[in-house]
């Protein structure tokens, strides 16, 4: 029996339905996806046009521009473009890489980025955008849970909008320059809003604050990196045991403190960055627990105790930073069980006991070895005659009892620094160091030696790619070794050298630090050390025998910061292209022969805070200043010894507003850092600390460091006349007045008495008259004073400082009395100083009280006993901060550490 028509029909729908639905299966199998909407691919394209390529706009060198491949024409799937995802099933734009890729220009809130609403990763790292704030209409991209905006040149407050975005994952804001800068609460509403973040990184963000304890609640964290953000406080334990934390950076916050706390053994962290902090006390033993740890960084901090043994246990570590703090005791032998250990740094701190030197040619890996200046560390160098001599890249063995160049050196043909200073190296340096890593060694340091001389090396050395030489403080004789045209840092001095400057020198175009101080070296300066005054910041060629002239040219200058030709017998005039040096902070060529006017013309520079040119044979009159030439930054001049003559330079006085008002108040000394890169980011900072001359409290005195808070003036042994201006007392910063030995006559100004600083004032060997003002016993902090030789009159002010000076402060002042003198005063109430009633209207008053004189009398007597006692105390206590804070008479000391960058 057939089919009936009916079933027949209903067997085809059938057949052709399932043939239907296995197209629609094939054709989703074959990976066909739909092509991107057209209102995104337009957003896109308007996106792209908002900026210009430029390839200085990303730092990577592999960068390009991905948007190069964004075309407008109609048919163009904007999901195949270089840095765009699709979502496959919609094809609506989800994704967007965008860094390195070159971009320049603004990023607004209206740009068209912000209608792509469907974004869900969004990276645009790398790139700049020219100091443009973040757009506060990120918050339209609320399905975000990638955001990355590091080191592209974003500025100013993070918008409150971004931690709006409740689905991040990752959030990079870091590297952006000018600083980023959040809000005081900013960590504590990124961890109440952003409850889900495995990766929080703002390094180099202006934070400056603490962090709160609330952060320890990000359970989900596996990345935080809180770099150079100015935290302070006391940072919370809770972090270090977050349960997920993998790689944890708060490096560079000098003023945040902690403790290591215990680390469980299920730590999971694999990087553990705490260097420059102010973390302090003993590191665990439980560090050992770390077994996943592959670098551990704890430089420049306070920790102290032994290196924990424990250490051994960590053998998957490729970097541990200790140095620069203050760990005692041995160097642990479980080191030798760090088979994977790359880098170890342990110098600068107070390391003792003997090293064999084969614990470390064990380490296979080991590249980067530092020992040096500790406390007592002995080395002993000389390998076992079956063990294979490692190869290292950087090498140091300073201050580790060395007197002779290890032998193993001979064998080394990968270094890039070797440090060696601060041994007892005798004679010379062996011939065979011209054949040790002549291709890769970039740094070598051997100063504080005994060395003599180099033993038949060329005339240039053949390091071909040295950027540093250091060989100061030892005895090295003959003529000046030159370095090769690759050198950065070239420093000789303290050393025997004889004969003048090659002429070679003048080919180092890459130098940038040139110091061939205190030497015996002579002849005429060649005039082009002008030409380097592009690339050099520091020229010093201080204590040496030099004659002629200065160079006369100099170029731009654009980062020449200290010069120092001091103690030579240099003639002639200034250059005047010294205006050109703009960065210029100080100049001291005092102690020559220059014949030259007072060098106003100097005033234009924006940064000079330093101008000695004491001992010369400057001539004629200070004089007013034009409006261009203020010194708006100076802090310190040494004109003393000269042939200056008239009126002291009142209107110079009305215009170094520097030494009115300090701008920054936190110490500092003036130096300059040097930057050295080696290979994987390894790098070497050296110090170059400027050091002057000065006459204080009648004694001439070395500084080895120069404080930004010390101000002075000395115009002392000149043949100033006139009187002494008021408007001096508006220099209410300075330390050291010294205008002694001049033909300065009238008054001491009362005036002087609003220097509250001053430390050190030596009027003497003047032709002042009048009385000593009785204000000035409120200068609580001086500690010198000297107005001797003068035709002073009246009582010698009593009480405070006043009672801690002797004679000689006021000898040979015929009409002066007091009880130091044999010239007695007659009226007791004559020496006593006025009341504050009288200190502010009877300027002119020789005696200005109105009390009855036996409340006089009573208050004379105590005042007279605590006066001594007090003032003895803090004379005392102030010159001991004195002497620390300007490190009077210590030698130049350069610091050298090193380091990866972040």
């Amino acid at each position: 029996m057939g089919l009936s028509f009916p079933l027949i029909i209903l067997i085809v729908r059938f057949l052709v339905s399932l043939m239907m639905f296995y197209l629609i299966l094939s054709t989703s199998s074959s990976g066909v996806e739909p092509l991107c909407h057209d209102d995104e691919r337009f957003s896109l394209l308007q996106f792209k046009e908002s900026f210009i390529i430029n390839q200085f706009a990303s730092n990577d060198p592999f960068a390009y521009p991905k948007v190069s491949s964004w075309k407008p024409n109609q048919i163009s799937d904007c999901c195949k473009w270089d840095g765009v995802e699709c979502n496959k099933d919609t094809g609506h734009v989800i994704g967007l890489n965008l860094n390195s890729s070159c971009l320049k220009g603004f990023l607004n809130s209206n740009s068209s980025l912000f209608r792509l609403a469907l974004l869900e990763s969004l990276n645009l790292a790398d790139n700049h955008f020219k100091s443009s704030p973040i757009p506060t209409s990120f918050r339209q991209l609320s399905r975000l849970t990638n955001l990355n905006l590091s080191a592209s040149n974003f500025s100013g407050q993070i918008p409150s909008e971004i931690f709006e975005l409740s689905k991040l994952v990752s959030l990079d804001l870091s590297y952006n320059h000018p600083l980023l800068k959040l809000q005081k609460s900013g960590l504590t509403v990124i961890a109440q809003n952003l409850t889900n973040l495995e990766v929080l990184s703002l390094t180099q963000v202006d934070i400056s604050s603490n962090v709160p304890n609330i952060l320890a609640n990000l359970s989900s964290l596996t990345v935080l990196s809180l770099s150079k953000c100015d935290l302070h406080g006391e940072f919370p334990m809770g972090i270090f045991h977050l349960p997920k934390l993998q790689r944890l950076n708060i490096q560079y916050n000098e003023n945040l403190t902690g403790l290591v706390p215990e680390f469980h053994r299920t730590s999971p962290l694999v990087s553990l960055r705490l260097g420059f902090t102010n973390f302090y006390g003993e590191l665990p033993d439980s560090i050992g627990h770390l077994k996943s740890l592959i670098r551990f960084d704890a430089f420049f901090s306070n920790f102290s105790g032994e290196i924990p043994s424990s250490l051994g246990n960590l053998t998957n570590l490729i970097v541990l930073q200790l140095q620069s703090n203050s760990f005692h005791g041995s160097v642990p032998q479980s080191i030798s069980r760090l088979v994977n250990l790359e880098i170890l740094c342990l110098h600068y701190n107070y390391l003792s006991g003997r090293v064999e030197f084969e614990l470390f040619l064990r380490l296979k890996y080991l590249s980067v070895l530092d020992l040096s200046d500790n406390n007592n560390i002995s080395l002993l160098t000389k390998p076992s005659t079956n063990s294979t001599v490692a190869k290292f890249r950087s090498l140091g063995l300073g201050y580790c009892d060395l007197d002779e160049f290890p032998d193993f050196l001979r064998n080394q043909d990968q270094l890039e620094l070797l440090h060696l200073s601060g041994n007892e190296i005798h004679g010379q340096v062996p011939k065979w160091m011209g054949n040790v890593s002549i291709e890769t060694l970039l740094g070598l340091a051997l100063e504080d030696n005994f060395l003599t001389s180099f033993n038949q090396l060329p005339v240039v050395l053949p390091y071909v790619n040295l950027k540093e030489l250091r060989l100061d403080y030892n005895m090295i004789q003959g003529s000046v070794p030159i370095p090769p045209p690759s050198i950065a840092f070239y420093t000789v001095s303290n050393n025997r050298l004889t004969g003048e400057i090659p002429h070679l020198i003048c080919n180092l175009s890459s130098i940038t630090e040139l110091d061939l101080s205190s030497n015996n070296l002579g002849g005429l300066l060649p005039q082009c050390l002008g030409n380097l005054s592009d690339s050099l910041t520091i020229m010093d060629l201080h204590n040496n025998s030099f004659h002629g002239t200065i160079p006369q040219t100099f170029g731009e200058g654009k980062h020449l910061r200290m010069i120092n030709f001091s103690q030579n017998q240099l003639q002639g005039h200034l250059p005047r292209s010294l205006a050109n040096c703009s960065m210029l902070e100080a100049i001291n060529l005092g102690n020559n022969q220059i014949h030259d006017i007072f060098p106003s013309w100097l005033g234009i520079l924006p940064e000079l805070r330093i101008l000695i040119l004491r001992s010369n044979e400057l001539y004629g009159t200070i004089g007013s200043s034009d409006g261009n030439f203020n010194f708006p930054k100076l802090h310190i001049i040494d004109l003393s010894n000269n042939d200056l003559t008239g009126k002291l330079p009142s209107e110079q006085f009305r215009n170094w507003k520097a030494m009115q008002i300090v701008e920054d108040e936190q110490l500092k000394y003036m130096e300059e850092p040097k930057a050295l890169q080696m290979s994987r980011g390894y790098y070497v900072v050296d110090i170059y600390t400027l050091s002057m001359t000065m006459t204080n409290k009648g004694m001439e005195m070395v500084y080895g460091k120069v404080s930004n808070l010390f101000i002075a003036i000395d115009l002392s042994r000149n043949r100033f006349e006139g009187e002494i201006p008021e408007v001096v007392g508006h220099l209410k910063e300075l330390n050291l007045l010294n205008l002694s030995h001049n033909f300065l006559t009238g008054p001491i100004p009362f005036t002087l008495a609003n220097l509250i600083r001053l430390e050190s004032l030596d009027l003497s060997q003047n032709k002042l008259s009048g009385v000593i003002p009785p204000q000035l016993i409120e200068l609580t902090f001086l500690s010198h004073f000297n107005v001797s030789h003068n035709r002073l009159t009246g009582p010698i002010p009593q009480g405070k400082q006043f009672n801690t000076f002797n004679i000689s402060s006021f000898s040979e002042n015929p009409e002066l009395c007091g009880n130091l003198l044999s010239k007695k005063c007659g009226n007791p109430e004559d020496s006593l100083p006025p009341s504050s009633s009288h200190n502010s209207t009877n300027k002119n008053s020789e005696f200005p009280f109105d009390f009855g004189w036996k409340v006089v009398v009573l208050g004379y007597g105590c005042g007279f006993v605590f006066g001594a006692v007090s003032g003895q105390i803090v004379i005392t206590k102030k010159y001991g901060w004195f002497m620390k804070t300007f490190a009077i008479g210590q030698p130049r000391r350069r610091v050298h550490w090193r380091g990866r960058r972040n």
